[in-house]
């Protein structure tokens, strides 16, 4: 009776760990993974950080204003503290009004708002890639969970028929050793396949804050990937869409606009300003100056021509290497694009070609199955080479998902390359 409860609380567990098992559809994996990458949160902060950069200059233009007190006792002369007199209260405020090179330094702040901007969806990009990669491998290890489990099936029958063929003095004993073989391979695969499934359901967890136990592909929603032609230019495509070269081309347009406000540091600036104080009589102005005044202000402009200065000449020289620099890391990067876009083509044509070989591999075999049972049914086989036609077919069904999942890992990669990962990835199936 004891037993037989064990039994049933055993089902019922496992019953309700198959209820609350999640099938994830490939959209909700992604939109969870965007929502939860901290590679998201950390490229969000990072174009904020930009945003206040290019805020900060901007408002460079809107006069400061400060009130406060320099309360002070003065003996004989009132000298002034910091500059200014001894007062009760103060205000004083300061603004740009022309400014050249900070009109540089604004656009160069743009710029550089926009290049975090473009990392941004840069790394967008690649976490649509990270998870959709390991969503694909997860499905496709599922599948060949089920195709290797079948396998060993097929394993366990012929070696249970080799084993009374040798017990029937039919067969030898290196014979049942090779089906003993057999059946070993196919659980050592299923063992290694199983920690495959489950690395990559961690992986999804991590990616998607889903938990790992409760993660089931569903194949049904995986979108279809677009047709890849290759006399269609894919590289001018990936350079006129790839954050990564506008990222380059940005950051390389910040630097010169750095530059051109360092080299014009020479040109003339007009500051607003004004001030305004309320003195004390305690400090013995009325002692020195003719006529006391208790309210005092002085509104004006500051206007400032530069001479000389060979420290601003050299970060001029510096800005300049940074700028130039800059240029040339936007060049390597259109050239990096477009070599790894042409070899990711090309790639993929290759692997297509894999994918149909292994396709017929795993025809022939299957027909070779059918071979076998006919053969079977007609007394010209045994049962076993039934059962070791089917381990072949195994083999080669598996190795044409392992193909397939290289296609899709490719295209993958590609569609990243060229910019078209995230409208794909939005697809609803």
């Amino acid at each position: 009776m004891g037993h037989s409860f064990k039994k049933l609380a055993l089902l019922s567990l496992l019953a309700a760990t198959t209820l609350r098992a999640e099938t994830v559809p490939f959209n909700k994996a992604i939109d969870a993974a965007l929502k939860h990458s901290g590679t998201m949160a950390i490229a969000a902060a990072e174009e904020a950080h930009a945003q206040a950069g290019l805020q900060q200059a901007r408002h460079a233009y809107i006069p400061n204003a400060v009130i406060g007190s320099g309360l002070g006792y003065s003996f004989g002369f009132p000298l002034t503290l910091e500059g200014a007199a001894p007062s009760i209260l103060n205000f004083n405020t300061y603004s740009m009004l022309l400014n050249m090179p900070q009109r540089e330094y604004i656009k160069s702040a743009r710029f550089q708002w926009e290049a975090a901007s473009s990392q941004t969806l840069d790394r967008r990009n690649q976490v649509i890639l990270d998870t959709a990669t390991a969503y694909f491998q997860l499905d496709l290890a599922l599948s060949k969970l089920k195709v290797l489990k079948q396998q060993e099936d097929a394993a366990h029958k012929a070696e249970f028929i080799t084993t009374q063929r040798v017990n029937e003095g039919v067969d030898s004993q290196l014979e049942l050793k090779k089906s003993q073989l057999n059946s070993a391979r196919a659980r050592m695969k299923i063992a290694e396949l199983q920690a495959d499934v489950d690395v990559l359901r961690e992986r999804l967890s991590k990616l998607t804050g889903i938990g790992a136990a409760d993660f089931q592909t569903e194949t049904q929603s995986l979108p279809k990937f677009p047709e890849v032609k290759q006399e269609t230019d894919l590289a001018s495509i990936a350079i006129a869409n790839s954050p990564v070269v506008k990222a380059a081309d940005q950051k390389a347009q910040a630097e010169d606009a750095r530059a051109k406000a360092e080299h014009k540091q020479w040109m003339p600036t007009v500051d607003f300003a004004a001030q305004y104080a309320m003195l004390a009589k305690y400090n013995n102005y009325d002692e020195f100056y003719k006529k006391y005044e208790r309210n005092n202000a002085s509104i004006g402009l500051n206007i400032r021509f530069p001479i000389f200065s060979a420290s601003q000449r050299d970060v001029a020289a510096a800005a300049d290497a940074d700028a130039i620099k800059a240029k040339k890391e936007a060049e390597n990067a259109r050239d990096q694009v477009t070599e790894q876009t042409l070899k990711l083509q090309r790639e993929l044509a290759q692997i297509s070609a894999a994918v149909d070989v292994a396709k017929l591999e795993y025809e022939i075999a299957n027909t070779g199955v059918d071979a076998a049972q006919g053969r079977l049914e007609s007394g010209n086989a045994t049962a076993r080479d039934v059962e070791n036609a089917r381990v072949d077919a195994s083999d080669r069904f598996a190795a044409y998902l392992d193909a397939q999942l290289e296609y899709q890992k490719t295209q993958l990669q590609l569609m990243r390359a060229t910019g078209e990962i995230y409208d794909w990835a939005a697809t609803k199936k």
